[in-house]
């Protein structure tokens, strides 16, 4: 697949930020966005549904090894952990929990840091624990973009603060100027 890839990772309080950023982001947003929600197994079908009233944007549960495609969200599914497989696959894994949780945010970032490099943007929201500062950090350091929201903004801001704390985050946004960045990116991130 040509381009690059968004991939958000949220925790407490993540439901209504996902919910506004699909709203912000619109229909003609083109890249495929890729999306860890700290949830239990079996929550995916019900955080889906929300998400999809909301979204313009069409969204699905990741399956292990499914094909990414351009304007389309993803959601980890509860006790799995969602990687980027390659340019053109979603996997799947039970590999022990990072920061207690799984799905991961961190490794859902190192792997879109890994297939994607500079074409991935990394996105840190609400949320209770520090998942999500080492797959900021790997996402930086593979030339890609990293995007904090205002801990003054989150429901939850230990997320935001620790990935803030790597010193490797690019902008530190209210949830409105995220949808604006992204949407300004959307054309630079196929190069």
């Amino acid at each position: 697949m040509k381009g690059g890839v968004v991939v958000i990772g949220a925790s407490a309080g993540g439901l209504s930020v996902l919910e506004t950023l699909l709203t912000e982001l619109g229909s003609r947003f083109s890249y495929p966005v890729v999306i860890t929600k700290h949830l239990a197994s079996g929550d995916e079908e019900g955080l889906c549904k929300v998400l999809s009233k909301s979204s313009p944007i069409e969204i699905s549960i990741a399956c292990d090894k499914q094909k990414i495609t351009h304007n389309h969200v993803y959601l980890a599914p509860g006790g799995y952990h969602l990687q980027v497989e390659d340019r053109e696959t979603l996997s799947l894994s039970i590999d022990e929990q990072v920061c207690y949780s799984r799905p991961s945010v961190d490794v859902l970032f190192q792997s879109a840091a890994d297939v994607f490099g500079k074409q991935a943007v990394a996105i840190v929201l609400t949320g209770a624990n520090r998942d999500g500062a080492e797959g900021i950090r790997a996402v930086k350091q593979a030339g890609g973009v990293t995007i904090v929201q205002n801990p003054e903004t989150a429901e939850v801001p230990i997320m935001p603060k620790s990935a803030i704390a790597t010193g490797c985050v690019d902008h530190v946004l209210d949830l409105q100027d995220i949808a604006i960045c992204l949407k300004a990116m959307d054309f630079n991130l196929g190069t």
